[in-house]
């Protein structure tokens, strides 16, 4: 569970002759990852592609871009088989869509052209003037713009190159007849124009009127459109009608364009040939049996390693594996040769291996805890050699999410919005983080009714744990309230403390992770960080010094303070005073805390000088945490003013925070007197109007806390798993477990 699943190495050798079947079976099974020859072996080379992959990629190439113009989805068709003398029908298929495409491209930039010739007409629409009177002239310039008319006037009039003109306008359009003068250019109009912010218009070249020559466009457009409309109507009767053929052809056409290929990642000569690859060591008599029913004795199968590495890459060991099956060196001798090239590479951990890949990662993990490994590799996938963290992930990120927000009303919507991701789609990160999202909601539930709040009201609270339990312990209350002001302090202290036992955590993994280096190791390197801060933490908890440390730390868990289990600090636990003679510490008393993690910062200033200078991070860190309880605040604060807003409130004579949710502000004063003070009458008792605004307000509010719970409490509590828990032990960086294989989702096996 915390180790990536097991992998073994594996190597198949045999003669050419076999290599086509063997790639086949083995692609069936879809269990090898493929180890990818480098060329350094003398004698052996890269393969070549199976004779047909160029025309098998050409066809698949040719699917895939009907499918583009198609618009297929891959859910669209149900498996099938894929009949002989397919080749004939996707060609026909090919030649009736790029048909229908590119007529649809000609009306498509037909269609285009006429919209133009109708929005370059618009303008001479609203002169009102017959288009061929704008045309044809040699001793006038004519010209038609748009823009400020006063300015166009001006600029026409103060040209040397116009000796008269005339203009008509129809708004920010404006047509201009000049009679340019002896010595005037062939375009007066445009030289005078030069400085003003216009509009050419060019003139239709047609004798009809705007509005007639608009008109016959339109019934043109109307034609086109109809027309694309009759071919988009037959390329969607190809698409219902071939989807699951052209879908069955693709997947036929990858499966054999990827067996074709294969050989591109095996050591080869003219005649033998070399593949190794990783495959979970529990699959490995599959491949076996697989591989000989195949092609019985004609091929050698060898388990190389059963991989062990520790955190650094290292082979930490490698168990004893079997021999293989038998080799057909009789058959081939090439294939014998070819295996003892193969014996020449051996690691340092004692095993054949040819090709100096590293194991792929294969998460394994229980199924309530496998959409947390969608966070995991969100920062990196975990290398083989390491723990995978996502059971940790899956422990602490929905408790930390639900401790932020803690309300049973919003974990309802989170676990119903996380129902709908899982469900709904067919993406696995989406259905991932449905998953997540379901777990945080859950946990927020169960938070909710320990704070006994449904949308930040305490109607819970009352119900089932005064009513029902009589409890005098819980609900417990976040803080808000005056009378509850040191709930608020309590929480940050309840953060810290959970703040020491995940880092804990931490260093206790990274203690396990370096046991492969020894037990001296471990201790020196991570046994120092687990002294230093459950020493400095228990010091800061201790009576020593309890005058200068924040009373909030001793209050929180005393009988009499917010959380009440009778703890006021730890002893102080003195082992003895500095003799006055030392300067600075003289007298000053040393106590087992303090010794501690003096021991633990001498072990790490032993085993990594470098990192001595980080050793305050064991209360920097934690004090991280702080941001939990600074987030329930925010959280519940927000939900606070919404239903303050809302419902209005009073506090009683004892201090008591109510909001009027069953009576009318009145009460108050008819019930206690001058002894309450209503804070706020509440919109929910101000009149029809403010009742309405008040509805929109509560929902609104409540969703955008909702909103808000996420984009806080979740990448608050995803920052502590990374940056402060992640640190102490996880690295990442491992490769993807891609076995050597296609699903066959729409295509049925031959």
């Amino acid at each position: 569970m915390l180790r990536p699943e097991q992998m073994s190495k594996v190597s198949v050798t045999g003669s050419r002759a076999v290599m086509a079947p063997v790639i086949e079976t083995i692609h069936e099974l879809n269990l090898v990852h493929l180890s990818d020859y480098d060329g350094s072996w003398e004698g052996f080379d890269n393969g070549n592609p199976i004779e047909g992959a160029d025309q098998a990629s050409e066809k698949l190439v040719t699917v895939r871009a009907l499918e583009n113009t198609l618009e297929l989805s891959a859910d669209e068709a149900e498996p099938g088989r894929l009949e002989t003398g397919w080749e004939d029908r996707l060609e026909e298929i090919r030649t009736r869509v790029n048909e229908l495409d590119d007529q649809r491209g000609e009306v498509t930039d037909e269609l285009r052209q006429v919209n133009e010739k109708i929005d370059r007409v618009a303008p001479f629409a609203e002169l009102g003037i017959d288009l061929d009177l704008l045309s044809g002239y040699e001793s006038v310039d004519v010209a038609v713009v748009e823009g400020p008319v006063g300015a166009i006037e001006d600029a026409v009039a103060a040209s040397d190159d116009i000796r008269a003109f005339e203009t008509f306008t129809g708004g920010d359009v404006v047509a201009i007849v000049a009679a340019p003068t002896a010595d005037a250019d062939d375009a007066p109009i445009d030289d005078a124009l030069v400085g003003v912010d216009v509009t050419r218009h060019s003139v239709p070249e047609t004798e009809q009127s705007p509005e007639a020559y608009v008109a016959d466009l339109e019934d043109e457009r109307a034609d086109l459109e109809s027309r694309r409309e009759e071919i988009d109507a037959e390329l969607e009767e190809i698409k219902r009608e071939e989807a699951g053929f052209l879908l069955r052809v693709e997947e036929e056409l990858t499966v054999e364009v990827q067996q074709a290929e294969a050989p591109l990642q095996f050591a080869t000569t003219d005649r033998a040939f070399i593949a190794e690859g990783w495959i979970p060591t529990d699959e490995y008599d599959r491949l076996v049996a697989a591989l000989d029913d195949a092609v019985g004795d004609s091929v050698e199968i060898e388990e190389l390693e059963r991989a062990d590495y520790d955190r650094h890459g290292a082979h930490s060991h490698t168990e004893d594996v079997q021999e293989g099956a038998p080799s057909a060196a009789d058959e081939d001798d090439a294939a014998a040769d070819a295996d003892d090239q193969q014996q020449k590479a051996v690691t340092d951990g004692g095993s054949t291996v040819t090709m100096g890949d590293e194991p792929p990662t294969v998460q394994n993990n229980p199924g309530v805890a496998k959409p947390f490994e969608l966070l995991v590799q969100a920062v990196n996938r975990p290398k083989y050699s390491e723990l995978d963290p996502t059971i940790f992930l899956f422990l602490t990120f929905p408790a930390f999410f639900g401790f932020m927000i803690g309300d049973v009303g919003y974990g309802i919507m989170y676990v119903a919005i996380g129902a709908y991701m899982a469900t709904q789609f067919d993406s696995k990160g989406i259905s991932s983080l449905g998953g997540v999202a379901i777990w945080a909601g859950l946990f927020t539930i169960l938070f909710g009714i320990i704070y006994g709040e449904i949308f930040g009201l305490h109607i819970l609270g009352e119900v089932i744990w005064h009513d029902l339990f009589h409890s005098e312990l819980l609900p417990l209350n976040k803080g808000l309230e005056p009378a509850a002001s040191d709930f608020a302090l309590g929480w940050m202290v309840v953060s810290v403390l959970a703040g020491i036992v995940h880092l804990n955590i931490g260093y206790i993994l990274d203690f396990y992770e370096n046991l492969s280096h020894g037990f001296k190791d471990a201790l020196f390197h991570s046994g120092s960080w687990i002294l230093m801060i459950n020493g400095i933490w228990i010091w800061i908890f201790s009576a020593q010094g309890k005058g200068s440390k924040p009373g909030f730390l001793f209050k929180t868990f005393a009988s009499d303070g917010p959380f009440p289990i009778g703890f006021t600090g730890f002893p102080m636990w003195e082992l003895f005073a500095f003799p006055e003679a030392i300067p600075l510490l003289g007298g000053f008393p040393l106590t087992a805390p303090l010794l501690v993690f003096l021991i633990g910062f001498v072990m790490l200033v032993v085993s990594e000088p470098v990192e001595a200078v980080e050793s305050l991070d064991v209360v920097v860190n934690v004090f991280s945490y702080t941001r939990m309880g600074a987030v329930l605040l925010a959280k519940a604060g927000m939900a606070f003013v919404v239903n303050l807003l809302f419902f209005g409130a009073y506090e009683d004579p004892d201090g008591e925070f109510h909001f009027l949710r069953n009576h009318e502000p009145s009460y108050v004063a008819e019930h206690y007197g001058e002894g309450a003070d209503v804070i706020f009458n509440g919109l929910m008792h101000s009149g029809t109007a403010a009742l309405l605004g008040g509805l929109v307000i509560l929902v609104l509010g409540h969703i955008v806390v909702l909103v808000l719970g996420v984009t806080s409490a979740g990448l608050q509590a995803v920052r502590l798993e990374y940056v402060e828990f992640f640190n102490k032990f996880y690295e990442g960086g491992g490769e993807n477990y891609e076995p050597f294989g296609t699903d066959r989702n729409h295509t049925e096996d031959p």
